[in-house]
């Protein structure tokens, strides 16, 4: 896949996280929306073919991150928050343990 079609395709990954991510909080959809066509328009004039790989990868990694990280909250009292965790979210659902196996 070249390059223009890479980044195309992040552009729209990007936005189709954005939605999924932000869904009902009409704010943090615009505001959302708004970086990245300002990201984007900011590095349309890029000629470097190494350049452009490092933002595209840096642009994947903001996807993953987005996507994995990113919990919506909704205030529910004053110092009340609850916590919207979307369901591909709830997957790895594995217990942590201090302290390291015993050995018999």
């Amino acid at each position: 896949m070249g390059q223009p079609a890479k980044v195309l395709q992040l552009f729209k990954t990007l936005h189709r996280t954005r939605q999924q991510v932000f869904k009902n909080d009409t704010r943090a959809l615009e505001a959302a929306r708004v970086k990245i066509n300002e990201e984007f328009k900011n590095n349309k004039s890029e000629t470097s073919p190494k350049k452009i790989k490092e933002l595209i990868k840096m642009g994947f990694d903001v996807e993953l991150l987005l996507r994995t990280s990113v919990i919506q909250g909704i205030h529910t009292d004053h110092n009340t928050l609850k916590l919207v965790p979307r369901k591909d979210l709830l997957t790895e659902n594995v217990l942590y343990c201090d302290a390291p196996p015993q050995k018999p």
